[in-house]
């Protein structure tokens, strides 16, 4: 495993390199693994931590923290990956199936044994020693064979999502004229003080790269207009850790979501808090139609909510709401909020940071461009239906886990029937 002394390298320099992927806990998004905010380290790390380097099949499961995330090594994923010290590598033998192990490890069996050997510190930690330590049933053929089935299709179902979900983001770009424009790699750009520091009070040169202004440049070239006047801001609120609580109110943070949906929340917040700013909590639970948008850490990761969130946001999460639905449809908002056109304005804007920070004036004021509203539909359409496959993978994960469960409560044959009964 890697430890905490490796050192994470910039995206843009680690692509050019050739540097080994990290993958850490927060990448893990059960059963699958989210490559697209991985980050990289060093070829150096790469030597020196042979242990550490991933295999296709291996479960990877998470051993720091809430101890809930198991994901399963995909054919396709990149070889050369490093993981960090909060996951461990599991390979299985031939006795069982990566995929019933993992319905095994997720379902309220294997939770109780992961919280019963896990340290009960500051961050709770489950050994290597502990973690072999669970005892795990033993499973017929014709049952493993039948769970593997639906991870089949519950693998199938995401690639195909994601397949759809790129063919949205296609069309937006050609309408943009974007899908192959390639900005200036030119590294300097010249300005003078009236108008850099004087229009935009930044000093630092890499705001003013030509790659910026030539992307903006072509999106104003058609129609577009300032978020400001697509949608209402509303700001969250920070209650503070010492208010966190095993038992209240869920709290979003940015690394409970991403473009594709959301995980439950690791944190929550008391109900001596909550019960302390009533009404004002009421008022910033997210409601359905509500984009959630990111200013702090990974800044501008979008996520429209397809159903009310009965808890409240960050304040590193914005709420905002489409003013017209008629000028702008949310699913496609959405997508043009989490494609290159504001990947590259947040980039520019925060980049300057340790840790990013987006400014809300500077948010109001990213450039969206506004396509024609049947290819607004369209892209609507394929978003959706990206989303209820994915909807179908989740159903399936739920169906596997609890058909394990039956089999060990009840019997295989009726673990069977629930599978047959919720497939079909």
């Amino acid at each position: 495993m890697v430890y905490e002394n490796t050192k994470i390298i910039a995206k843009k320099e680690a692509e050019k390199e050739g540097f080994p992927y990290f993958l850490q806990a927060t990448d893990l998004d059960t059963p699958f693994i989210n490559t697209s905010s991985l980050f990289h380290v060093n070829n150096g790390d790469w030597l020196r931590y042979p242990k550490g380097r991933i295999k296709k099949g291996e479960i990877l499961i998470e051993v720091k923290g809430k101890i809930d995330k198991v994901s399963i090594v995909p054919d396709d994923f990149p070889q050369k990956t490093l993981v960090s010290g909060s996951l461990f590598k599991l390979s299985v033998n031939n006795e069982i199936s990566k995929n019933v192990l993992l319905c095994y490890l997720i379902c309220s069996y294997g939770v109780a044994f992961k919280d019963r050997f896990k340290t009960n510190l500051l961050i709770s930690y489950v050994s290597k020693p502990d973690l072999y330590r669970i005892p795990v049933p033993s499973f017929s053929d014709s049952f493993q064979q039948k769970v593997d089935k639906i991870f089949n299709v519950i693998f199938e179902s995401k690639k195909i999502s994601s397949k759809i979900y790129q063919q949205a983001e296609k069309i937006l770009l050609k309408e943009v004229g974007l899908d192959t424009f390639e900005p200036s790699k030119e590294a300097v750009n010249i300005k003078s003080f009236k108008n850099s520091f004087g229009v935009t009070g930044r000093l630092d040169a890499e705001y003013y790269q030509l790659k910026y202004e030539d992307v903006i440049t072509k999106v104003i070239e058609q129609n577009h207009d300032k978020l400001i006047n697509l949608v209402s801001i509303k700001k969250s609120m920070e209650p503070g850790s010492a208010n966190y609580s095993d038992a209240g109110l869920p709290f979003m943070r940015v690394a409970d979501y991403d473009k594709s949906g959301l995980t439950e929340p690791n944190k929550k917040v008391s109900f001596d808090f909550v019960s302390e700013y009533a009404d004002k909590i009421k008022k910033l639970k997210p409601k359905k139609g509500t984009i959630l948008f990111s200013k702090d850490g990974s800044v501008g990761t979008a996520y429209h909510l397809r159903k009310d969130f009965n808890g409240i946001t960050s304040s590193a999460i914005l709420h905002l709401s489409i003013k017209d639905k008629t000028k702008v449809l949310p699913e496609y908002l959405t997508l043009a909020l989490n494609s290159k056109v504001v990947k590259m304005q947040a980039e520019r804007d925060a980049g300057g940071s340790i840790i990013l920070h987006w400014r809300v004036g500077e948010i109001e004021n990213v450039v969206v461009p506004i396509i024609d509203y049947d290819k607004q539909i369209q892209i609507a359409k394929l978003v959706e239906e990206s989303f209820k496959l994915k909807k179908q993978s989740e159903h399936l994960l739920e169906v596997a886990k609890t058909a394990v469960e039956i089999a060990i409560e009840q019997n295989e044959k009726k673990a069977m029937e629930y599978i047959n009964s919720n497939t079909n």
